[in-house]
């Protein structure tokens, strides 16, 4: 686990450190997707470290890996409860840099209606 010096807010980052940590959540937050589809929804990631990302966000909390035993096997992952609750920092983190930095939101929002109260975007 990386140092986070006592501080949530610093643990709460070193989650999301990873290059495509971010993205994976994101796109998990529409709902459970199998290896092969997230590797297709994060062009240029290696197996190898989308592998390793996802392992890092199951240690972490964030999702879940689930096996089925079937021929051949099947592996989806989803978001648990606290990574539900990431897409609102992700939201609110969204928001501020489009305000401040000037980015434009490329990926699609995730609808309110798929949204946990948790998750339901903050407005000012």
């Amino acid at each position: 686990m990386k140092n986070h010096f006592g501080c949530p807010v610093q643990a709460t980052s070193n989650v999301f450190a990873g290059k495509w940590k971010v993205l994976i959540v994101w796109h998990l937050g529409f709902g459970s997707r199998r290896f092969a589809e997230l590797r297709d929804l994060l062009p240029g990631v290696s197996e190898k470290v989308l592998a390793a990302q996802l392992r890092e966000l199951e240690h972490d909390g964030v999702l879940r890996r689930i096996s089925a035993e079937t021929v051949p096997p099947r592996v989806d992952y989803m978001l648990t409860d606290a990574g539900k609750e990431l897409i609102t920092v992700m939201e609110v983190m969204c928001a501020w840099g489009t305000k401040y930095l000037g980015v434009t939101p490329t990926l699609p929002r995730i609808p309110p209606a798929t949204q946990t109260p948790a998750q339901a975007p903050v407005t000012d």
